[in-house]
Parts: C-alpha cells; structure tokens; sequence
C-alpha cells in the first residue's frame, strides 16, 4: 500500500470522491501543512494554524496509479482558485498536494506543469510540497458524506463531485472493477 495526501477545499468532498474509485483501500480526512501541533477543527477553521483541509489515501498502486489519484484530483475541484473552493474560503480550503517522497513531489510537479501547457487549466495555484505531519481530523468528520447524505451542505458540493467521479471516471471506480 502506499499513502497520497491531497487538499482540495472541505475535506468532506474530497473525500467522499476518493472512496469511489476502485484501488483505493480508506481515504482519512484531516489537516496537514501547518504550523500547530495536534490541530483541532475548530482551530484549524480559525485560518491561525496554517494547516489545510487534507485527505490521505491509502492505495494499492498494483490497482489504481498515483497519476490516475492526480487526475482525479485536477478534476474535482478548481486547482485555479486561491484558498477557496466553491463557498468555502480561507487557507484551511487551498488546492494543495503533500507528497510522499520524492517521486510524488516530481510527478506531481510534472503534471501541474502539463496541465498548464496543455492548457487545461491557467494560472494553477496549487501548493505542491513534502508532507510534514498528517493530523487525522476528528473522529466525526471521517466519512461524513456517506454518514450525512441528506446533509444540505453534502447534497450541493460533494454529490456533485461524487457524481463527476462515477461519470469521468466509470472505469476506475468500484463499480468499474
């Protein structure tokens, strides 16, 4: 197994994304790039502990590439936008990718890059850096879409997202396997 850990607003979203896709074996919500140790969510919604609304995947890269994760990623949410992502706002919601290692660091690097001449996307700002600390996220934020699907919140941003997976990406969902 290896481990990818991605900010790409409310880690609810992210997340609810992410367990779609076939490979993937637990996706964790939680914080990471900041400053505080053991952050709370309360703190880290504050903006003060530089840290972001992450999720780390645990993956089975014989299953599903890190790249096929990346491309995930650049689609669900928009790498364009400034610490926002649809109404959320502030640093704790920034596009960002924490690398384990140096290959996801230069891999992740290379498909920005190509993202950007290709002319997918203009003017990515996503953070790509090495993962300091992952901060799990309390213990009712874990799997909050699929436990609150009725939530007025999850019904408008992480359905969406949830749907885009299941339609761009059949193949490489659960029900694609």
């Amino acid at each position: 197994m290896k481990r990818a850990t991605f900010g790409g607003g409310c880690f609810w979203c992210v997340e609810a994304a992410f367990e779609e896709l076939g490979g993937v074996e637990s996706v964790t919500s939680g914080y990471a790039g900041g400053d505080t140790e053991e952050p709370t969510y309360e703190a880290v919604c504050s903006g003060k502990t530089g840290h972001a609304e992450v999720v780390q995947i645990e993956y089975d890269p014989d299953r599903i590439a890190y790249e096929d994760l990346l491309e995930v990623f650049f689609t669900i949410h928009d790498p364009t936008t400034l610490n926002r992502e649809g109404p959320d706002v502030g640093s704790q919601y920034r596009s960002a990718i924490y690398a384990h290692g140096d290959d996801q660091l230069e891999t992740a690097e290379a498909f920005a890059e190509e993202l950007e001449a290709e002319g997918v996307y203009d003017g990515i700002v996503t953070e790509i850096e090495p993962l300091d600390t992952f901060y799990e996220a309390e213990e009712y934020h874990q799997n909050y879409f699929e436990k609150n699907p009725t939530d007025a919140y999850c019904r408008m941003h992480a359905a969406p997202k949830v749907e885009k997976v299941r339609e761009t990406f059949a193949s490489k969902t659960t029900g694609g396997d």
